[in-house]
């Protein structure tokens, strides 16, 4: 196992040096999930939630997410992406009725961006869940990972 990569040699947190790294076509995909009531999920599906289109506004959110990373989570560089899609698959006949994100992210550049697909699907489902709140309030975020990397020195990694 490497040794973890935003400390120095004294323990200390800092910004790891990208400036000697190769600029290589980076993608990440991240997915994740929000499980709620039937009838939550069919107000998202018929597009009658009172605060509107929740899904496209939730697609919205994600990929303003992903461009913001480096704003929200310290250490991380901020990248000039190439592309941010964000998918919604409403799961109505599981155990639990649910909409599960997938989010694919790409920059050209000197690391990853595992953390902008990450942030993308976390901030997707959170605004599914503030548009929904006022109908069910016991909805619950999980399963939220990286499924897909490719690029770089490490080269790809699949779930």
């Amino acid at each position: 196992m490497s040794s973890l990569t935003h400390f120095d040699a004294q323990g200390q947190a800092h910004m790891v040096d990208v400036a000697g790294k190769a600029h290589t076509h980076r993608v990440a995909t991240a997915t994740g999930r929000i499980d709620m009531r039937p009838e939550t999920l069919a107000l998202i599906q018929s597009g009658t939630a009172k605060k509107g289109d929740v899904l496209g506004i939730a697609r919205i959110a994600g990929i303003q997410a992903a461009k913001k990373t480096s704003d929200l989570i310290p250490l991380c560089h901020p990248l000039a992406l190439t592309r941010v899609a964000l998918d919604f698959a409403i799961e109505e006949s599981a155990a639990v009725p649910s909409v599960v994100c997938t989010a694919t992210v790409e920059t050209v550049g000197p690391t990853g961006v595992e953390m902008e697909a990450l942030t993308a699907v976390q901030i997707a489902l959170l605004t599914i869940y503030d548009m929904c709140k006022a109908v069910d309030r016991g909805m619950t975020i999980t399963g939220v990972r990286v499924t897909e990397k490719h690029g770089g020195k490490s080269g790809s990694f699949m779930a």
